[in-house]
Order: C-alpha cells, then sequence, then structure tokens
C-alpha cells in the first residue's frame, strides 16, 4: 500500500474526524475531487498532515464506498483503503476523475482549485463553472449554443465577406465560397433552427457579430495585443471584434514587427524569420479557438525582448497535459469554432498546430516551445523569440537538400536539444519529443547517427548522444565537439581525482560540467571511484558530497 502523502495538493484531500466527521463533508470532498482530476480522499490526517486517525463508525471501507455512491448523482464509484499508523486507522478513499459532471443529491457541486497562497481548497461551481468543465470534458460546446434573445440581423455583412476572402488568401474550404449569406451561415454552425426560427449561435456571433452585439453580449470576449521592451510598453491594443478581424490585425501587426536574415545554402537563398508566422498563426488560432468562452479574462499575446507569449483563459482539456502535447490527439475545447478555422483556412487542418509551432521554432536553432507557465485556469505558450542559429539553420537545410525532403520533426527536436545540452541519453531524448516508447526514440536517434548528424558513446543503459563531428564543423564548433567526446573514461576520472584534489570535494554537478557528461554517467564515475577506494561519500540524493579517503 502507499506511503501517507504528508500534505494537501490539488489532487489530495485530508479530513479530520475529531470532532465528528459528517456525511455531508465526505460526499462533497468526494464529488470536488471527482470535478477536477480525481484524487485520494483521507480521514483521520488534519490539515498539517498529522494522522489523528478516523472515529469507529468512520473506519468501514464499505459503508464509506456505499455512501458516496447512494449520496451523488450520477452515482460516483470510489475505491477504499484503510491504512495502519500505530494504533490509529486512516480510511483512504481513491476517486477518479468524472467522465461527466457529478454532484450531490440535493443538487450540489463542487471544484478543487488553488488558493492565492498556492494551499487547495475545495469551492462552490456557479454556472459558467458547469458549462466550462462540460467542455473540458467533452461533454459539451459552448460555442454551438444557440442565442434566442438576438436574430440575424446581430451579424455583419462586411464579416461574411472578410471571411471569404479569407479562405481565398489561406486556401480554405472553396465550395463555401458560392453560397448564399444564409447557407455560408448555415454550412459553418453561425445559426440554427430553434422552433422554425433561425437564430445565432455563439460561434456565429463570435465571427460575424457585430462590434457593439459583441461588447454587449460577450463580455468574456476580449484579445491583448503588447510589445514589451523591458519594462517599456511599445504597442498595448486591445481587440473586441469578430474573430476574422482581430485575426487579421494580429497578422498586420506581425508583418510590421517581423523581420527576416537571409541564409544561402548553394544556389537556394533561405529566409529566417525573427518569428515563424506560420508558428505565429497556430498559436493566436489555437488560442481563439481553445480559449474558454465561459469564463472572464483576456487573451494575450505578448511580445516580449526575447520571447512571445500568448495566454488564454481555461486550462487544458482533459486528456492533454505538459507531457503529451505533440502526441495526444487533437482535442479541442470548441469543436464548432475549431472547425470554422481549419475551414477558413486559418488553421492546420490535420489538427496538429501545436507540431507547427514547435517546428517553427526548434529549425532555427531556438529552444522548443515551453506551456509550463500553464494553470488549471489558463494555457500560456512561450515561444522563444531570441535571435536564430544562422549556422544551425545553414546545417538543416543542406541535410534537407540531401535527403531531398524535410527532417521530420523528432529529429529536428532532437538535434536542437543536442546543440542545447550537449549529450543526452534515449530516455532524456524521449522526453524531448513526448515518446513514451523508448525504444522508438532510440530508433529516431540511429537513424541520425547514421545520416552522420548525431553520433553515439558507449551501449547499453549508458549509450548516450552528442551531435556529430560533421555538424558540429558545420556550426564552426570544432572544438566543442572534441571537448564532448575527447575524453575517455580514464581520462574522466584522472580529471575527478585532479579535481578533488584542488577543491577538497566534488559534487555531481560539477563532473557533468567538468566532464561533459550527462548526470547519469557522472554518476556512474563516482559511483567506480567510490569502489575502487579513490574517494568517499558522505551526504544522500543532490547533497552527496565526494573527498578523498583519510
Amino acid at each position: 500500500m502507499r506511503e501517507l502523502p504528508t500534505r494537501e495538493s490539488l489532487t489530495v484531500e485530508f479530513k479530520s474526524d475529531r470532532r465528528g466527521l459528517s456525511d455531508n463533508e465526505i460526499v462533497l470532498a468526494a464529488v470536488c475531487l471527482a470535478n477536477s482530476d480525481g484524487g485520494r480522499l483521507f480521514i483521520g490526517i488534519e490539515d498539517d498532515g498529522s494522522v489523528t486517525g478516523a472515529s469507529v463508525p468512520r473506519q468501514s471501507s464499505h459503508r464509506l464506498a456505499a455512501l458516496i455512491a447512494n449520496s451523488t448523482s450520477p452515482s460516483l464509484s470510489v475505491r477504499t483503503y484503510t491504512h495502519a499508523v500505530g494504533d490509529l486507522n486512516v480510511p483512504e478513499i481513491e476517486v477518479p476523475p468524472a467522465s461527466q459532471l457529478v454532484g450531490t443529491r440535493d443538487g450540489r457541486f463542487q471544484r478543487r482549485v488553488l488558493k492565492a497562497d498556492g494551499a487547495p481548497e475545495c469551492i462552490g461551481m456557479q454556472p459558467h463553472d458547469l458549462v466550462s468543465r462540460m467542455a473540458e470534458i467533452g461533454q459539451a460546446d459552448f460555442t454551438t449554443q444557440p442565442l434566442p434573445m438576438l436574430s440575424v440581423d446581430s451579424f455583419d455583412p462586411i464579416e461574411r465577406e472578410r471571411l471569404k476572402r479569407l479562405i481565398r488568401e489561406y486556401n480554405g474550404d472553396q465550395s463555401l465560397l458560392g453560397l448564399a449569406p444564409t447557407d455560408f451561415d448555415a454550412a459553418l454552425g453561425f445559426t440554427t433552427q430553434l422552433a422554425n426560427r433561425t437564430m445565432p449561435t455563439l460561434a456565429g456571433l463570435l465571427m460575424l457579430g457585430k462590434a457593439e452585439v459583441l461588447t454587449e453580449r460577450l463580455s468574456t470576449h476580449e484579445i491583448a495585443f503588447q510589445v514589451l521592451r523591458g519594462t517599456a510598453v511599445i504597442v498595448n491594443e486591445f481587440y473586441r471584434g469578430p474573430l476574422g478581424r482581430v485575426f487579421e490585425q494580429m497578422m498586420d501587426h506581425v508583418k510590421v514587427l517581423v523581420t527576416e536574415q537571409e541564409v544561402m545554402v548553394g544556389m537556394l537563398r533561405v529566409a529566417v524569420p525573427s518569428i515563424d508566422r506560420r508558428a505565429f498563426r497556430e498559436a493566436v488560432v489555437n488560442a481563439m479557438t481553445h480559449r474558454d468562452y465561459a469564463r472572464l479574462g483576456q487573451i494575450y499575446v505578448q511580445l516580449k525582448d526575447d520571447e512571445l507569449v500568448v495566454s488564454s483563459p481555461g486550462g487544458f482539456v482533459r486528456g492533454v497535459t505538459l507531457d503529451n502535447l505533440l502526441r495526444v490527439p487533437p482535442t479541442p475545447r470548441n469543436p464548432r469554432l475549431a472547425d470554422v478555422f481549419k475551414r477558413l483556412g486559418l488553421s492546420e487542418r490535420t489538427g496538429r498546430g501545436v507540431d507547427i509551432i514547435f517546428e517553427g521554432t526548434v529549425r532555427y536553432g531556438r529552444h522548443s516551445p515551453s506551456y509550463h507557465r500553464s494553470t488549471p485556469e489558463s494555457v500560456v505558450l512561450i515561444i522563444d523569440a531570441r535571435p536564430a542559429d544562422l549556422a544551425f539553420v545553414h546545417a538543416i537545410v543542406e541535410e534537407e537538400q540531401r535527403r531531398g525532403q524535410s527532417l521530420p520533426l523528432d529529429a529536428l527536436i532532437i538535434l536542437a536539444r543536442l546543440k542545447d545540452v550537449k549529450r543526452a541519453t534515449t530516455a532524456e531524448l524521449a522526453d524531448a519529443i513526448q515518446e513514451r516508447d523508448v525504444d522508438t526514440t532510440r530508433a529516431a536517434v540511429e537513424r541520425l547517427v547514421e545520416a552522420g548528424l548525431v553520433q553515439a558513446h558507449g551501449t547499453g543503459k549508458g549509450r548516450s548522444y552528442t551531435m556529430s563531428a560533421k555538424l558540429y564543423r558545420r556550426l564552426g564548433q570544432t572544438a566543442e565537439h572534441i571537448r564532448q567526446t575527447g575524453f575517455d573514461a580514464e581520462q574522466q576520472r584522472q580529471m575527478v581525482i585532479s579535481y578533488v584534489r584542488e577543491h577538497g570535494s566534488i559534487k555531481r554537478g560539477d563532473v557533468i560540467k567538468l566532464c561533459g557528461l550527462t548526470g547519469d554517467q557522472a554518476t556512474r564515475v563516482l559511483v567506480k571511484l567510490v569502489e575502487d577506494g579513490f574517494l568517499v561519500k558522505s551526504g544522500e540524493r543532490r547533497w552527496a558530497v565526494y573527498q578523498r579517503p583519510r
């Protein structure tokens, strides 16, 4: 059985039973976890993590499971366990994430959130929270809802013509161009029939709505474009118009702000933009189509000194995490709106816009895009906007010319990662391309070895990879290649011993920097030196220090 946690989190809840815990408190806590990402509910642990135990009536696992199943709608099935801590018993209730909204029998809904101080809590769900959650778990598409208080007079005919112009410009669904206005609107889901009456949908209002109607009826819709240089605000524009118009305004900003360099590869002239336009377009479109329109807040597009940040209200939908963005099937929060942008030609039709964002960054020698600032309330994309590595671009284009085809995205990410970290294991590269199957990653890397772009070192679990001598030479970094690959095992041992003689002790991080090794390789060097009696170890994990024997 798993160990007891020591503190609460979004997926761990403690309940004290010292003063008697009511049935309602237990049921609400289970509902709260189910309507979030699931989790573990412990009875008999205080908020500070101290174990005080559950009362005898709460120690029956079967009764706890039956209580929750009989008091929730739809019925929530949980697993229960009991932990013995000395003379105390602590029941654990394992709550799965619900595939649909779960409430108490008397109609109460709760969800789990983080407070301002980072501590978790359960709060009641408001009507807009219910809509948001249903969209997150794929039960509803908020943008398909009809707006019976409005008529098609709320649409601006100019915006319809704008969309048709965008279809021509971006090679969208040409069959839409010949349709009459009513048929055009119906084909894209901008209108729906209800009680023999044609009325707008939310998607229609977002795409064709008159500005004043949008402002009045959809107060959550706003997109900000900002250019920041240090602490100075150079551009600060806010838009609340139809999405087609705002899209064009965003692309107009890019045309003005993006600069280009050129690289000659043979007779081919290659443009190297300061920000890849396709990546920018997909980032903005993703924010528009995936944002939570039931939640207050703006989409922010911020161009800073060395990064482009695009943030939108609403966290990742169910099934999408930081670790599977490149692998998970397309899962839009607003399927209708996402389909509209695909048919207009404004987004990747396969739904793999994230791939374009990554490719438009790493092929220029920049860091992979990051979503690490995202929260349950917002998705935040960070795109590296530092100057491109022109030598890396030259090497990539040269290799693609040799192959007669573009390098796959995984290969680009692997090469960009090796350029940054110098040396990596198969497992580390698997993390970079978000591939769970290490064998698949190994095959991808070995293909780059065969192509002469990557060099392998060692065998088995100790096998690691660096960029090849040929690629380092193309980048004008021959000395770096020698530093990464020129030390054999005995040289590494002697370097570590010399370092200890000079400085008295060494840590694993020092070995990584000194010898250009991965963390696992540095550990093996140190373990071998300890086994051979050259060093002694004190401390564990990150506090471990290695010294000469006394």
